[in-house]
Formats: C-alpha cells, sequence, structure tokens
C-alpha cells in the first residue's frame, strides 16, 4: 500500500508568537517524557498546539470546536461528523487521513497508524501520523511473534498496550496503544493503531471505523481486480481482445498526429485444436501460455501484446515499419521453435502483419489485413522449420490464396461490424489498375469466384456458364473478339448479386413474390454498381443486364424481346438456364443432360432464342461430362 501521498494532504496551522507563554502545567506535559534531543519549551509548545489544532480545510466539515482531555465527548456528533468525513471517499490515502483526523481533533488520540499486509515480504509497513501531521514510517516483521502488532494482526483480536515504545518510533509522544486488526470475511489484512489513554471510552467507535477502513481496502482491492480482469486474459496475462482494439485505436491516433508508422503483427498458434484433442486442453493451454511469456519477453516496453483469439496473440508496434515489424517477427518465430514441448516438439505459428498507414488508413481494414496475412503464412506453411512471415503488402489480393484468407477473415471476425466483403471486392476491383487483358481476366475470374464462394449451391457456377457460352459462342463461328467479350461476360453475369441479401441469397426454398422482386434486381445491380464506373468493362453491360430477358419479352428488367436482346446476352442466357438445371439446387437434385435439354426444348421460341437452344444442344453432351 502506497502512503507516499500523506504529505499532500497536511496543513498546518501554526501561530508563531515570540510574545506568547506556554507553561508544561497549563498543557498538562509531564517532564519524564521530555525528549533530552529537544528543548522542553518546544516540547511545550508543540504540545500546545496540539491542543489548539484547527479544522483541515482540505477534507472539509471539521467542526472548529477545541477538544480536549478534560471535555466530554458527544459521540452522536461524532458518528455524524464520521459520516461527513468518509462520505463520497474514493481514494485510501484521502481516508486513512479523514480518520487520523477524526481521532485527533474529535477523540483527543495522540497519534494514528495504518498498515496492510504484504505477502511477498511477510511484514506490515506502516504509515504513522501524529497530531500536527508528522509522519513516521515503521515495519514489523511477522515473524516477531512478541511484538503485540503480530499478536494482533495473527489472532483478529484487539490488544491494548499501555506504551508506544514498542514501535520503536523516535520523537513519537508516548502513550497508550490501541492495536485493532482489519478484518473482513475472516481475513486480516492490517492493523490499525491509534495513540489514546482514553480507550476504554472510544474503544467501540475505534473498532467500528476499523470495520469501515477494513471494507474500503477490499472493496477497492477488488475493484482494481475486476477492473485487472476487464483488460486481462486470465490464461496469459496478456490484454485482451477489447484492451488490444483500445490500445490499438489510440496508437493509430497518435500516428496520425506524429505522422509516423504503426505495426500489427498476428501469431496464430498452430495445430492448438489438435493438440487440444491428442493431449488434452491442458496441454495447449501450456502451449498458448508459453507462447505469451516469450512474447512479452521479446517486445519493448511501449509494445503491446494481447490474447487476440483463442489461439491466436496480437502485437501493436508504435513507430515501427513494417520490415522492423517482419524482424520482430522473425526473433519471436525462431526464439519460439526452439522450445521443445513434450509430446508435442516445437512450437510453431503462423505469422501476419499490416502496417498504418502504408497498408491502410482505417483501422479495421487494417486488423483484416494483418488477419489475411497471417491466413496466407499459415497456407504457406513451413520452410527450413521456420514460418513464412507475410505483411499485407507482400502478396496479389486477387490470389486465390489471398482472396480465399480475406473472405474468411470477413466471416469469421468482422461480418457483425459493418464490413460487407461484396463490397470491399468491389472497391478494390474499381481501383485496381488493369495492367492488360490477362490481368483483367485473372482479376475478373477471382471476382467471380468470391461472389460464387457466397453460397455453396451456387460455387463455380459463373465459371461453368462462361465455359458454355464460349463454347456455344464458337459453335456459332462468332469472331474471336466477340467470344472473348461473351466469356468475360459471362463469368460477370451474377456479379450484382453483391447488391443482393444473403437471406434472399441463400434461401434454402423457394423464393416468395416479394424476395423474387429483389432477387430480379441483380442485372441491374451488376450493370450500374460494378461495370459502369470502370470504362474498360462498359462493352459487357449489355451481357451482364439483359441475360435474363426472355425471347417473349416476359423476361427483366426492360421486359427486351426477340432480337431486342443483345445476342450475348442470348446465349450467356441459355448456357445460365442449363447450368443451373444440371446443378443440385436446395430444394432438389441436379438434373440430367437429357432432363435439362428437354426443358430448354419446351422453352424454346418463349424463353431463349430457338437457334441458340438447337445449338447449344448438339454440344450439351460433350458440355456435361466434363462436370
Amino acid at each position: 500500500m502506497n502512503f507516499d501521498n500523506f504529505n499532500s494532504f497536511k496543513k498546518r496551522n501554526i501561530e508563531n508568537s515570540e510574545s506568547e507563554q506556554y507553561s508544561e502545567e497549563d498543557i498538562g506535559f509531564d517532564n519524564k517524557h521530555s525528549n533530552p534531543i529537544i528543548p522542553s519549551g518546544l516540547i511545550s509548545k508543540i504540545n500546545s498546539i496540539n491542543n489548539r489544532t484547527t479544522a483541515n480545510r482540505l477534507y472539509a466539515g471539521y467542526s472548529h470546536k477545541t477538544w480536549r482531555t478534560y471535555e466530554n465527548i458527544d459521540y452522536q456528533e461524532v458518528i455524524k461528523f464520521i459520516n461527513e468525513v468518509t462520505r463520497g471517499k474514493d481514494n485510501q490515502n484521502e481516508l486513512f487521513y479523514s480518520l487520523h483526523n477524526i481521532f485527533t481533533n474529535k477523540l483527543n488520540a495522540a497519534f494514528s497508524a495504518f498498515g496492510l499486509y504484504h505477502p511477498q515480504s511477510n511484514c506490515i509497513n506502516f504509515k504513522i501520523i501524529d497530531k500536527i501531521g508528522s509522519t513516521f514510517t515503521s515495519r514489523v516483521l511477522l515473524n516477531d511473534t512478541d511484538n503485540p502488532v503480530v499478536k494482533a494482526f495473527s489472532t483478529g483480536t484487539s490488544l491494548y498496550e499501555t506504551s508506544s515504545k514498542f514501535l520503536n518510533v523516535h520523537y513519537l509522544t508516548e502513550s497508550a496503544v490501541a492495536i485493532i486488526p482489519l478484518c473482513v470475511i475472516n481475513e486480516c489484512i492490517g492493523v490499525m493503531m491509534v495513540g489514546d489513554n482514553n480507550y476504554e471510552s472510544t474503544r467501540d467507535i475505534y473498532k467500528l471505523m476499523a470495520n469501515y477502513l477494513a471494507l474500503f481496502i477490499q472493496n477497492k482491492t477488488l475493484s482494481a481486480k475486476v477492473l485487472m480482469n476487464t483488460d486481462t486474459d486470465a490464461l496469459t496475462g496478456l490484454y485482451n481482445h477489447r484492451k488490444f482494439q483500445e490500445i490499438l485505436s489510440s496508437e493509430i491516433d497518435k500516428a496520425k498526429r506524429t505522422q509516423t508508422q504503426t505495426s500489427i503483427v498476428i501469431f496464430d498458434i498452430n495445430n492448438i485444436s489438435q493438440i487440444n484433442k491428442d493431449f488434452g486442453a491442458a496441454k495447449g493451454d501450456e502451449i498458448i501460455k508459453l507462447v505469451a511469456d516469450k512474447i512479452k519477453q521479446g517486445i519493448r516496453n511501449n509494445d503491446s501484446a494481447a490474447r487476440y483469439g483463442g489461439d491466436e496473440i496480437a502485437i501493436v508496434l508504435p513507430e515501427t515499419t513494417s520490415s522492423e515489424a517482419k524482424y520482430l517477427a522473425e526473433y519471436l518465430t525462431y526464439s519460439l521453435s526452439c522450445c521443445l514441448v513434450d509430446d508435442v516438439g516445437p512450437v510453431k505459428a503462423s505469422v501476419g502483419i499490416a502496417t498504418y498507414p502504408n497498408s491502410t488508413q482505417d483501422l479495421e481494414k487494417l486488423l483484416i489485413l494483418a488477419e489475411q496475412a497471417m491466413y496466407i503464412s499459415k497456407s504457406k506453411g513451413y520452410k527450413n522449420g521456420m514460418s513464412t512471415i507475410v505483411c499485407s503488402d507482400d502478396f496479389d489480393f486477387w490470389d486465390d490464396t489471398a482472396l480465399s484468407s480475406f473472405a474468411s477473415v470477413i466471416a469469421k471476425r468482422h461480418a457483425s461490424i459493418g464490413i460487407n466483403f461484396d463490397e470491399e471486392l468491389v472497391n478494390k476491383f474499381h481501383s485496381e489498375e488493369i495492367i492488360n487483358q490477362g490481368h483483367l481476366i485473372e482479376v475478373v475470374t477471382s471476382l467471380a469466384g468470391a461472389i460464387d464462394a457466397k453460397d455453396e449451391y451456387t460455387k463455380g457456377h459463373s465459371s461453368a456458364v462462361s465455359r458454355y457460352s464460349e463454347a456455344l459462342a464458337r459453335a456459332l463461328n462468332l469472331p474471336e473478339k466477340d467470344v472473348e467479350r461473351i466469356k468475360l461476360g459471362a463469368l460477370l453475369h451474377d456479379i450484382g448479386k453483391i447488391g443482393i441479401p444473403e437471406t434472399v441469397l441463400k434461401k434454402p426454398s423457394r423464393l416468395t413474390d416479394d424476395e423474387w422482386e429483389i432477387m430480379k434486381q441483380h442485372p441491374v445491380i451488376g450493370a450500374e454498381k460494378v461495370l459502369m464506373p470502370n470504362e474498360s468493362l462498359h462493352d459487357l453491360i449489355p451481357i451482364v443486364k439483359y441475360h435474363h430477358e426472355h425471347w417473349d419479352g416476359s423476361g427483366y428488367p426492360e421486359k427486351l424481346k426477340g432480337e431486342e436482346i443483345p445476342l450475348a446476352a442470348r446465349i450467356v442466357s441459355v448456357a445460365d438456364a442449363y447450368h443451373a438445371l444440371i446443378s443440385d439446387r436446395p430444394y432438389r437434385k441436379g438434373m440430367s443432360n437429357e432432363k435439362a435439354c428437354e426443358i430448354l426444348r419446351v422453352g424454346a421460341g418463349i424463353q431463349w432464342d430457338k437457334d441458340l437452344v438447337r445449338e447449344f444442344i448438339n454440344i450439351s453432351e460433350s458440355l456435361y461430362t466434363m462436370i
């Protein structure tokens, strides 16, 4: 317990008047207690001042009435006064000094002392305050069993000593001492002492205040533990996820002001679930704690580590570039690889890094990129016994592994905070600098595949429709330029589904009329929201927008009829319908090639161009066997 602030609460009201005379008889001073080092006249003056101590304004509400030994104590007034001065106290030191003033000013105590037990040193450290506010320190070791303080603490019983000499404090006014243990819930947490020759008449008040003080200290201790637990992970002793978010936000704000870089490193401990399964959760906890300890030992004082997830630990590195963060990560992963755990072997972790502002200036996206990098690191595995440390600047966003990792992060971590995977994809798509046609096809393929991945029943749908559309276009002997355009447009034909709620998109049963009206908006969304902002894709707009128009004019969105529908859109419409018919759906199994072709024949001239249906049926057998 820290008593260092006691002196900040002192306020002395000493009147220095050379002409004023004091006699030892006037104040009841006994020469036998005088200190030979200090002149007796000064002692007389100090004792006189003690009897004239006025209210301490820092603690408000003290009565200016002078209490002397020969006056009767009004206990009702004392209790009222105690209620006033202790109300609203939330600082331990303030409460200690308030109690001291009550004891000396209202109950005429000579001094008071407060001490709490320190388990590490097995002692009680006291701060002793005399009547004029001078402070002394004293330590009582609990192995000193003859000391009355130890007896009171050990037994939880109040004791009364006729002399204060056992305190070994020079210059402290000699008096009898009440030693009152501070007990709460059958546990002694310290001792309160009061120098009072009149203890028999004031005993109950002192015990009442000791009980109040013990409860106050216990409540403060419990509050501190609760606060610590809200910020700290119980297993690792690191910050928890909530505190990590607070620290990261603060460091990002600081980095903005100082124009510096801040990096995040996320460690994912490999194979924890398998280790828990094979050897029990205790072994998994042992490894997580080991990793946490190594990270705590390896980071700087201004770095902050937190348990980010079950088997993930994240570090915030202020004023740190990505290359510096990577160096630290390499050091930590090497340290971990040198740790051999019984039955498991060396500890391995996947590591992802993202840096503000290089990776992004948005806090949530920074976390996403760090996690994405960590997932990519996990997919790459180990090389030469060391994990592949991945920075967010190291990978191609449209790489299949990177895109899959990005989707995993969004789905598992951030769906609840408003970051939409599809929106992020489209924004990234619009900002992508297309180098050539091959690059465009690669990006579009990744984008379409990511959209298909939203629904397990339509995985691979866009790429399949693209293949079928290309095959039909070649069967019609269209120019190569048109074939490539149709192939690309077919890849993006359902891209507008990014704007369709997943409750509609993933509904396992047939859609209601209202839900179907929502679904019918996807061609326009795809054309206007995705393709229109990108000038290089404008020639694909007719394919995406009109692939659901019907030959008889009953389609959507504009009810075009016959050859009003662009040829490329009519080709994609047939290919789209065929793949939908042969694919499994939540409400039915996929059809055979013969059954699908029969439905196309029935709809020829009504929903689809009959010439295109005829050509498609001719090549359908070869397309069906490719599935």
